[in-house]
Formats: C-alpha cells, structure tokens, sequence
C-alpha cells in the first residue's frame, strides 16, 4: 500500500469538497475554487472532516496513481485554505523589479523591460526592488509562473548575477586566473 497514499487529507471547517461522477473534484475554500478530474479508476470518498483515495488493485500504474492523485487533491485543499507562494530573488547590479497596474515590470539588462501579466489566480508583490513574491491558489500555476520569469535570467555560475529563489545555492566555478 502506497504510504501516501493511503494518509487521509483532513478538511478543514470552511472548506467544502464535491465529488462528481468520474472523480471530477471541486473543492471551495476561503480563497477560491479549484477543480481538476482524476483517474476514474480510483475511489475517492469523503467521510465527515475527511478525504480517502483507495485504489482497485495493486498494478503498477494504480499504485502510481494512489499517490499522486492524495497529493494532489491535499495540495488542492492547502491551497484554497492557505495559499501557496514563491519567493524569487534578483541579484545583479542595475536588475531591479517594479509593480506597475497590476504588471510586473522587470529591468534585467536587456534593452526592454521584460513584463508579466497578473491573471489566473496569480497575484505579485515586490516588497523591495529586488525581491519578488508570486502568490496563488494552485501550487502547479505558481511555480511554473515563478519558474518562467526565473528563465528571463537564471543566474550564472561566474558572478552569480540573474534571479534565483530564495535559498537556492548557485554552485559558483572559479573565473579566469592570471600570473
């Protein structure tokens, strides 16, 4: 039996979860609704204050699934409950970032301002110029977001200059060495 997945996922009070027929999930929280459809194979009930995903059999691809499909929906429960949020951070002398109506409006080195669009339950907060905060209900949506303006600039090896998130170590290589 999956460890995962055979954990049960405690709902919160104030968060209301539907199962419709072939497993399509909608789970409506404090701050927002989320859906998404799982496997139709997999058995998912709620039992008061809790969710349990039970599997059919023990082939490899539903024991694959038993897992994943727990984590996902205690991801979907997580995030209408709490929210989840990613912090990035932008090393680089002249690189700064700026929060004009609702964009995000990026200074990289470029000869253009790179900007991001707000929208899909994905929100920025720029508490200083070189910090940036990408927030949301969806775990999935907020770190391909993140992941995306992290791709404007990955941080290079020599002086460790891009942006990066927020505990990430850059493994630094030694430059040029002269006489």
């Amino acid at each position: 039996m999956s460890r995962i997945g055979r954990e049960p996922i405690a709902v919160p009070a104030g968060v209301t979860v539907t199962v419709a027929e072939g497993n399509a999930v909608t789970v409506k929280g404090p701050l927002g609704e989320l859906k998404q459809n799982f496997c139709s194979a997999l058995e998912i009930k709620q039992e008061g204050a809790t969710i349990l995903v039970t599997r059919p059999n023990d082939q490899k691809e539903m024991r694959a699934l038993h897992g994943l499909t727990r984590t996902l929906l205690n991801n979907m429960v997580v995030g209408v409950t709490t929210g989840y949020a990613k912090k990035l951070e932008i090393v680089g002398v002249g690189y700064r970032v700026e929060k004009q109506n609702g964009k995000l409006v990026l200074g990289l080195g470029y000869s253009h301002p790179v900007v991001f669009e707000e929208g899909n339950g994905i929100t920025f907060e720029t508490p200083d110029s070189t910090t940036i905060i990408v927030k949301g209900i969806d775990k999935q949506a907020v770190g391909q977001v993140a992941a995306v303006i992290r791709s404007k600039r990955p941080p290079e090896p020599y002086l460790g200059k891009g942006i990066k998130y927020t505990g990430e170590k850059i493994r630094r290589k030694a430059g040029k060495t002269g006489k």
